[in-house]
């Protein structure tokens, strides 16, 4: 709960937020429309996450096809061979030169609550967190949203090749208000990549490079990317994603 000095205080529970200056925030996120939390929950509790993904399995190459999106499995993409993930590659490059294009690797989680709270995965358990009365209250009350109800979430890895171009996150009947990305990786040096930028209409780019335990919270639409991952990177970029959003 927020408390009277305007801190939000930690929760008890498999899950909590560290201590958070929400006044600070509310001021940042209202004058710009973005607002990095740094540390957002302890980081022992982060750490448990980011080990949680590391080691999955279940992960998903994500690539889009004009409006449609296509999923591979790792077991589709071996069958594919060299050859073919090349000319994947190839097509890729060619579609992001003038229009929207992404690839990454993802793992879903359901929508439905109940599904969440009845799976043991670790995942499903912070998407579960997320919409939750303490952080919802929170997001409220730093972007001044009231109508924010729930969240929706992904994890999300983007490694060697992989990138994200400029887009806004409006989708009519989705009705997200503030998207959010969850950075679990350490160590990232910006040359590596993967960076959130942000494209504003004067030309100016504002560019965050991927930190540990950090939450990135910004209003929909803005328009942003995530920059090209190199072939030197010495490591994957994991992250938690997606929107705060009401029901209508």
């Amino acid at each position: 709960m927020i408390g009277a000095n305007g801190k939000l205080a930690s929760q008890s529970g498999n899950f909590r937020l560290a201590d958070l200056n929400v006044a600070l925030l509310r001021e940042r996120f209202i004058r710009v429309g973005h607002v990095r939390i740094c540390p957002f929950m302890p980081d022992s509790i982060a750490e448990s996450l980011a080990k949680a993904l590391e080691q999955r399995s279940d992960w998903r190459m994500i690539v889009n096809a004009g409006e449609k999106i296509f999923e591979i499995d790792g077991d589709a993409a071996e069958a594919m061979g060299k050859d073919r993930l090349a000319a994947l590659d190839t097509a890729v490059h060619e579609a992001a030169r003038a229009g929207f294009q992404f690839r990454y690797s993802s793992i879903r989680v359901p929508d439905d609550f109940e599904a969440r709270r009845r799976s043991p995965d670790r995942l499903c358990a912070f998407a579960d967190f997320l919409s939750s009365l303490t952080v919802i209250e929170l997001i409220r009350s730093i972007t001044g949203n009231s109508a924010i109800s729930f969240a929706d979430s992904q994890a999300t890895r983007y490694g060697p090749g992989d990138f994200l171009t400029g887009h806004d996150d409006h989708v009519p009947g989705k009705h997200r208000h503030a998207a959010y990305v969850l950075g679990l990786t350490r160590n990232w040096r910006i040359e590596w990549g993967g960076l959130l930028l942000f494209h504003h209409e004067d030309g100016r780019v504002e560019g965050f490079a991927p930190d540990f335990n950090a939450l990135d919270i910004f209003a929909v639409p803005q328009r942003h990317s995530v920059s090209y991952v190199t072939p030197f990177a010495g490591g994957k970029r994991h992250s938690v994603t997606g929107w705060f959003r009401s029901n209508q």
